[in-house]
């Protein structure tokens, strides 16, 4: 007897079917639910301060987390309860060294406008002294789209530009998945950032390529895989506020 291709079919479907709905009956659903570890419990008191397990990097009172390349003492100014470049005094770091971080920070470029391209509001966000997340006044000012603000530079362009006015906080809010070097110094798994620029997302785990440059073309370099975080001196009176990160490792 010839059986046609269609009941075949409606068969072996009715086969399968019987047998997930089988396996499903015997599937309970506390088969699938996860009671430890339970997640540790932080305090959000809102979204303009640091949850409970975050590390304060600034807080508008001093500049004790921060110190230039030589050890010294931060040279940079305190007003209003943010932090200012004090410029010609050189960039600054956290004493404390980091690997994979959230980071919360907020900026400011100045209200009086002075230059244009990137002579306006420079400065910018080195994670572990090498990966840049460029800081710009981008409001009306023209430059190459891979330095504007928010941009990983000379890497990748963010995804809009979501520049305020000058004068006007903004904020980052940064993942940073940093590089891992096996034991010879060759890289085997390149750093990640993920990145929103007053709340718009601008990166989407991007792939950094090396140490970000001025000049040339990004490569990697063997470092400790802990290690400071860096705000820029770019001779621009940027401010700063509000900084926090939370470690991810």
């Amino acid at each position: 007897m010839l059986i046609s291709i269609n009941k075949i079919r409606f068969i072996l479907l009715t086969i399968v079917f019987i047998g997930f709905n089988s396996y499903s009956q015997e599937i309970k659903p506390e088969d699938t639910e996860v009671w430890a570890p339970v997640p540790a419990i932080i305090e959000v008191k809102n979204i303009w301060q640091p949850p409970s397990d975050a590390i304060v990097l600034f807080d508008g009172s001093n500049l004790n987390e921060w110190q230039h390349n030589d050890s010294s003492d931060a040279k940079w100014f305190i007003e209003k309860n943010s932090m200012l470049v004090n410029p010609g005094t050189g960039n600054i770091f956290t004493k404390k060294e980091f690997k994979d971080v959230q980071l919360h920070i907020e900026w400011k470029t100045p209200t009086i406008i002075t230059g244009d391209g990137q002579n306006r509001g420079n400065s910018g966000i080195f994670f572990q002294k090498r990966y840049e997340l460029q800081i710009l006044d981008s409001y009306k000012n023209s430059t190459y789209a891979n330095g504007q603000a928010a941009s990983i530079y000379k890497q990748y362009s963010p995804m809009v530009n979501a520049s305020m006015a000058p004068g006007e906080w903004q904020t980052y809010d940064v993942i940073f998945i940093a590089p891992e070097f096996d034991k010879s110094g060759k890289i085997i798994s390149k750093a990640e950032m993920t990145v929103f620029h007053n709340g718009v997302l601008v990166h989407n785990r991007s792939i950094i390529q090396g140490t970000t440059v001025y000049r040339g073309t990004p490569s990697y370099i063997s470092h400790s895989e802990r290690q400071p975080i860096m705000i820029q001196d770019h001779s621009n009176p940027i401010a700063f506020r509000n900084i926090w990160v939370r470690e991810l490792n």
